[in-house]
Formats: structure tokens, C-alpha cells, sequence
């Protein structure tokens, strides 16, 4: 009997190939829920084998690089051709460092971008794509937590912090955090599918992938809205304290008509949209007031009150007292 020889099953190619570069201090999280999708939609169930998806951590040299927890990940690969992946995701560090990438790995991010390879940033991964001159003509997702900072580095750019990430031709951009995850979540379902996305956030125990346009949570406010246009319109004023934008400023950058948005104000809030800004900066300055020796005049002018006397009046009418005695009654 004549035993024919044995073959090796056919290697499939992942349909989508990602490539990590982690800078100087990065954010463990970020990266541990955006590879965590990959990770279990690559597979049946939670094996974990890079089959229909791959992922490999590049460096300069490869070797291990620090977390800003101070846990290390190790760099697997040089960096070579950026052309072998279908994406490229950078994962920021910690703000205020002073070298996030070394500047040969920001020069092969603008070797991949030349090569038409996508680029990602992932939590202040877009700080980095910014200082390498790779989201000019973008728009870019921040962690509302972050803005400030992006903006005092990048004051020509006008960062977006009313949803979870941004998709921008071959730029996405998130905040951080879980938003990676739902970031994955997006590349799985539009390169392997939407079963394999949903098992993922799953066996995550996340209820369900969210769309880019969600809104970020943790708003720094006493109000809690439940309608996501609420809460979408609630962060994008919080972005300017100095300067309160007005309803119709509000409902055209939303897209929504001013009725549209009093309507859903009033029936989350109970409130209409001048008065929850009104409210959201009291929250402000109280905040202000609390933490610090601000006079009266700065945190008004911070606050976007048009002067002292006005944030006087106004902070009267709801608290009873004035921001002074108010100050002096917290520290007592």
C-alpha cells in the first residue's frame, strides 16, 4: 500500500497586518486594548495564533521599551519596510517628555505616509504624527484632557474632542483609553468582519462597538447628560471656556438645526443650552476658586464672564455669596 506524503496545510496571509511603534513611555492601556481586539479576532475563540490578523511591535533596535507604568514591552522587530504592513500604529507617551521617538522612527512614519501606508495615533500617538508634519490637512482626535496641551504645541491646529476617534482618509486618530479598543474594533470589522469585531469586544466584556462619532465620557462637569448630542454639544463647549460659543455656533459645528438642539437639551437637562454653559462654567469657577489664588478678575476672564463684576453678580444669584467669601467658606 503506497502511503502518500504528508503536506502542510497552506499558510493563509492576515488580512490585516498592523504595525506598533511605541514611543518613549508609552500608555500601556492604550496599546493592551487595541492589541487585545486584534488578538482575539485573529483566531477561533481565544487561541490567540495570528492567523486571519498579525501585529508586531517595531523599534529602531529592537529590545524593550518602558510603559509609563514602568512595565516594559519588547520591541520584536527593526523597523525595515514600512510597506509589509497595512497599518502603522503609534502609541504616545506620557506629555511633557522630552523625546518621545527617536528621530530615525519619525522619519520611516513619513517614509510609510510617502508609501501611502495608513497611519495611526493612538491615545497622544497623535501628538507625535502632528510634531512629524504628518496631519497637516487632517482632522485629528484628542482626549478632551489632553486639548490644552495639543493646542499649546500646535496652536494652527483645531483638534477634535467630542468623539471616541476620528477617521480621516489614511490618518485615524483616537483619545486613549478604551477608544482603542473600539478603534481595533472599526479595522477588524472592515477587513475581516463584524463577527469577528463583536467577539472581540465580547469576550472583552464590552457591550458593543461604538461609532467614531460617540461621544468621549468623563465629562469635568456636575451635569450628566444621556443624549449623545447632548453630550457631543456639553463637550465642545467645555473646549472654550473663554471664549462661550453660542447656540447657533454650537448646532452648525454639530450639524443640527438650533431648534434641534434646545429640543434635545430640554428634554435630557431639562435645561436649554445657554444654561447648562452657564452652569458648566459656575462648575468652573468653583473649581478655580477651590484649587488655587486666582483673583476674581483672572478666573472671570478664564471662565469667559465679561468681567469681575458680571461672574459677581451671577455667582451671587445661585450660590448666595460671593466668589470670595465662598472661597474663604471652602477652606474653612
Amino acid at each position: 500500500m503506497r502511503h502518500e506524503p504528508k503536506t502542510s496545510p497552506a499558510v493563509v496571509p492576515a488580512r490585516l497586518r498592523i504595525g506598533i511603534l511605541l514611543a518613549r513611555r508609552f500608555t500601556l492601556a492604550a496599546m493592551a486594548n487595541f492589541v487585545d481586539v486584534l488578538r482575539l479576532s485573529a483566531d477561533e475563540g481565544d487561541r490567540s495564533r495570528p492567523i486571519r490578523c498579525s501585529w508586531r511591535v517595531v523599534a529602531p533596535r529592537p529590545g524593550p521599551v518602558e510603559s509609563s507604568c514602568g512595565l516594559f514591552v519588547e520591541a520584536e522587530e527593526a523597523l525595515g519596510d514600512p510597506e509589509r504592513f497595512d497599518y502603522i500604529a503609534v502609541v504616545g507617551g506620557l506629555i511633557g517628555e522630552r523625546q518621545w521617538l527617536a528621530p530615525e522612527a519619525e522619519d520611516w512614519l513619513r517614509r510609510a505616509a510617502g508609501a501611502g501606508v495608513p497611519l495611526i495615533g493612538l491615545c497622544t500617538g497623535t501628538f507625535i504624527l502632528a510634531r512629524a508634519g504628518l496631519m497637516q490637512g487632517y482632522r485629528c482626535c484628542v482626549s478632551w484632557f489632553h486639548r490644552d496641551d495639543f493646542l499649546e504645541e500646535f496652536e494652527a491646529m483645531q483638534p477634535i474632542s467630542d468623539q471616541i476617534f476620528i477617521v480621516d482618509r489614511d490618518r485615524l486618530t483616537c483619545s486613549g483609553g478604551a477608544s482603542t479598543a473600539h478603534l481595533a474594533a472599526y479595522l477588524v470589522d472592515r477587513h475581516i468582519g463584524r463577527a469577528a469585531a463583536r467577539k472581540s469586544l465580547s469576550i472583552m466584556i464590552v457591550d458593543e462597538a461604538m461609532a467614531a462619532e460617540q461621544p468621549q465620557p468623563g465629562l469635568p462637569s456636575d451635569l450628566s447628560a444621556n443624549d449623545p448630542l447632548v453630550r457631543r454639544a456639553l463637550l465642545w463647549m467645555q473646549q472654550f471656556p473663554e471664549t462661550p460659543p453660542t447656540v447657533a455656533q454650537i448646532a452648525r459645528q454639530l450639524g443640527v438645526s438650533r431648534r434641534k438642539l434646545e429640543r434635545h437639551f430640554t428634554d435630557d437637562l431639562g435645561l436649554t443650552p445657554s444654561e447648562a454653559g452657564r452652569r458648566m462654567r459656575l462648575s468652573q469657577v468653583r473649581a478655580l476658586l477651590a484649587r488655587g489664588d486666582k483673583s476674581v478678575t483672572q478666573i472671570a476672564l478664564e471662565t469667559g464672564f465679561t468681567d469681575a463684576s458680571h461672574l459677581i453678580r451671577t455667582f451671587r444669584a445661585v450660590e448666595g455669596v460671593t466668589p470670595e467669601a465662598w472661597r474663604r467658606a471652602q477652606r474653612g
